[in-house]
């Protein structure tokens, strides 16, 4: 009997072993499928075809312009082929800058995936507060602001070989000042030679040798590579909608080159007179392509959250008037705040027979590339931010699209076979619309950038080599701005050390003056928590059909002295129910499981959370390495009230008598935020603070659109006649 027992455990365990090969040989065979269906993809696009002719472009010019239509392979593929082509030799790096962040993280796992490597070895990804590489990194995706921050260690960037500045046709502040300043590095590297005795000749007669006057800003980077030995800086301005003669001029005539053709044809479809309400004109294309068109995923181009779940409401509601055959009709938003959970489902397949409809920002344009795609409605709007340094006040306001945005929408439509863009206005119109964005540079506080800019030893920021130059006024502004906060000195330099100091945290001014003057009111600990939350996404979320539930949740963190110490309440009890989980179940999944079931039961943000535990660490090891005093004021949180209106004074504004708030550094008219948890409260429930300074954002918005269902009726659209051509570069 004993023998017959050994026998069958040993039977038992042949079997088991058989199962673990036939398993891992079905995986292997299933990986190599993929890896073979991924090799023909890349084979398939237009790119593919002008690699050696790219690959020689590149060795020819140090300055390159690549203009490549959407869905050509350009961000994906150009790198792969400059590491076959040997930019990676002695250790180099290629760095490719994105405007988003998504894009940065989504792109790598995507060049991770196509080269068969861990993400973080060969592939990564930086972007502020999370670094994704290692020191076999040889492709590294990131944003343009974070290799800001790289220069501010490594002036010259001594560590890339070939800097791509991705999607430049979208003119972000940080891309505008990585332009300026790669081009001076490029001119740097340029003349420092393998001969030792040039670089020394170049450091003795600067002052002859540097004929122009933006030249004189080099003289920092020499100070701090004297001696170096640096092959030039290959730069390429790469971009699907791109002013290439603007920036060939900006580059002193650099070459641009042209990739032709995307995967497949896009029809553009106009209306025949425009529509005075574009929200009902979005609801009812949607249905009539439902009805009249062939299956296919449909994203719809909105402006923001309000009016995505305003749509997706309506669409429900639509969706139940129509024969039950025709019902089957799935919505997925995306947009910023929204959880990464549900961000996710626009990416997965939707139930046989229903068609899925994608309700999205303009963060779908460039930086995601969703599946299944076959149908665009692009409404011709877009929610933007503008400056007014005047009164220090950034809007929030919704204006018409560009050409270029209006390209890079209909470009969605065509990545896996012909589609249709439906642009809910007359061709007319769209001859009308500006060529590109304004610069951001031109709409935005600069006082962050100008603290960089000082920290890279640039002190004429008026007469910085800009591609297009923000408005004097805007830099007067910003530079009193970091005065007032203590960042310069009397002649605008920076200071010694509040200004050092500001300019290594990576953060707003103001917040970094903040952690600052936390340590002197012995309260840095919660200004360290405010600070992580600030930095996040929007903390709470709030489902249509949930409201009441959330705010009845919501108040059990709510403070009446104010927002930031309610997000000091949601942080810690977010990290008492993360240590309950942890001595509860002693495992990193669990424990997330546990954070995730509280965020869900209290309506808040778990991304945002995780996201500000990660920032929270992070910047902590920050202060720490500037030996700034770390204490927390417990319970006490009156002098940490007094560190918020010390540290945002200049975000002040004193209740009037008639109720009205009025900015105190502008004198204007502002009032409490919807999202605010003051908002709805009376002045008596709030005692003697209400009356007190308010401290606030600087940001002002157009009303929420509200939506009515009217009586179902269709559009006949136009074919736009050669629109491609008209709008190629």
């Amino acid at each position: 009997m004993p023998f017959m027992a050994n026998a069958g455990t040993k039977n038992f365990s042949k079997n088991q072993q058989l199962n673990g090969r036939i398993a891992k040989n079905d995986n292997k065979a299933e990986s190599f499928t993929r890896r073979q269906r991924i090799l023909q993809q890349r084979k398939s696009l237009p790119i593919a075809e002008v690699e050696k002719q790219l690959i020689e472009e590149v060795r020819k010019n140090d300055m390159l312009i690549l203009v490549g239509e959407t869905g050509s392979g350009k961000t994906t593929q150009l790198p792969q082929f400059l590491f076959n082509g040997g930019y990676c030799r002695d250790g180099k790096t290629i760095g490719i800058t994105q405007p988003r962040r998504v894009a940065a993280v989504t792109v790598a796992k995507r060049v991770a995936e196509e080269c068969g490597v861990e993400l973080g070895q060969k592939v990564g990804y930086s972007i502020r507060f999370e670094d994704v590489t290692s020191s076999s990194t040889r492709i590294k995706y990131m944003t343009d602001g974070l290799l800001l921050r790289e220069a501010l260690l490594d002036p010259l960037l001594s560590k890339y070989s070939v800097i791509v500045v991705d999607e430049a046709h979208e003119r972000t502040v940080h891309t505008d000042v990585l332009l300026g300043l790669l081009k001076n590095v490029q001119k740097v590297r340029s003349q420092t030679t393998s001969q030792h005795a040039n670089l020394e000749k170049m450091k003795v007669n600067h002052g002859t040798s540097m004929k122009k006057e933006n030249d004189a800003q080099n003289l920092s980077f020499f100070k701090s590579y004297q001696g170096a030995k640096l092959p030039p800086l290959k730069l390429i301005i790469m971009s699907a909608s791109l002013d290439a003669k603007g920036f060939s001029e900006y580059f002193g005539g650099a070459r641009a080159v042209h990739i032709q053709g995307r995967p497949y044809p896009v029809d553009i479809l106009y209306t025949h007179h425009a529509e005075p309400d574009y929200l009902d004109a979005t609801l009812i294309t949607i249905f009539q392509i439902h009805s009249e068109e062939d299956p296919g995923v449909i994203l719809v181009f909105l402006t923001g959250q309000e009016e995505i779940e305003s749509v997706e409401r309506l669409i429900r509601d639509r969706v139940q008037q129509l024969p039950e055959d025709t019902q089957k009709l799935l919505t997925c938003p995306i947009f910023s705040s929204l959880p990464s959970e549900q961000q996710m489902h626009v990416f997965r397949p939707a139930p046989s027979g229903f068609r899925k409809v994608i309700l999205a920002t303009n963060i779908a344009e460039t930086s995601v590339t969703i599946p299944g795609i076959k149908y665009v409605i692009d409404t011709g709007f877009v929610k933007a931010r503008s400056y007014n340094p005047l009164t220090g006040i950034e809007s929030l306001i919704v204006i018409p699209t560009s050409k270029s945005q209006a390209l890079q929408r209909s470009g969605r439509a065509g990545r896996e076979g012909p589609g249709k863009c439906f642009r809910l206005y007359p061709e007319s119109e769209f001859s009308k619309l500006k060529d590109s964005t304004v610069p951001e540079i031109k709409r935005c506080n600069l006082s962050s950038v100008i603290l960089q800019l000082k920290a890279l030893g640039v002190d004429d920021i008026i007469g910085f080599d800009f591609m297009e130059k923000p408005s004097r006024m805007a830099i007067v502004k910003s530079l009193e701005q970091l005065f007032l906060l203590g960042a310069l000195t009397d002649d605008y330099k920076l200071s010694n050390p509040i200004g050092h100091q500001m300019a290594r945290l990576p953060l707003d001014p103001i917040y970094s003056r903040a952690l600052i003057l936390a340590s002197d009111f012995n309260c840095l600990e919660e200004m360290l928590m405010t600070v992580a939350m600030l930095s996040v996404e929007s903390i709470f979320y709030a489902p249509r059909d949930k409201l009441e539930e959330a705010r009845a949740a919501w108040k059990n963190f709510s403070s009446l002295e104010g927002d930031h110490l309610t997000l000091v309440n949601v942080y810690r009890a977010s990290t008492e129910s993360l240590g309950k989980t942890k001595v509860a179940n002693n495992r990193n999944k669990a424990t997330g499981k546990g954070l995730r079931k509280w965020c869900q039961e209290n309506f808040i943000n778990y991304r945002s959370v995780l996201h500000a535990l990660d920032i929270h660490s992070q910047i902590r090891g920050h202060v720490e390495q500037m030996s700034l005093r770390i204490a927390s004021c417990g319970d006490d949180m009156l002098q940490f009230r007094r560190c918020l209106a010390a540290s945002f004074f200049l975000n002040a504004a004193l209740k009037q008598p008639d109720g009205s708030y009025r900015a105190l550094a502008s004198g204007q008219m502002v009032q409490i935020h919807p999202s605010s948890m003051l908002f709805r409260m009376k002045p008596e429930d709030c005692g003697s603070n209400f009356d007190s300074p308010v401290h606030y954002h600087f940001l002002l918005a157009e009303e929420p659109t509200t939506l009515a269902v009217q009586s179902c009726q269709s559009f006949q659209f136009l074919k736009g006649e050669d629109t491609e051509k008209e709008l190629k570069i």
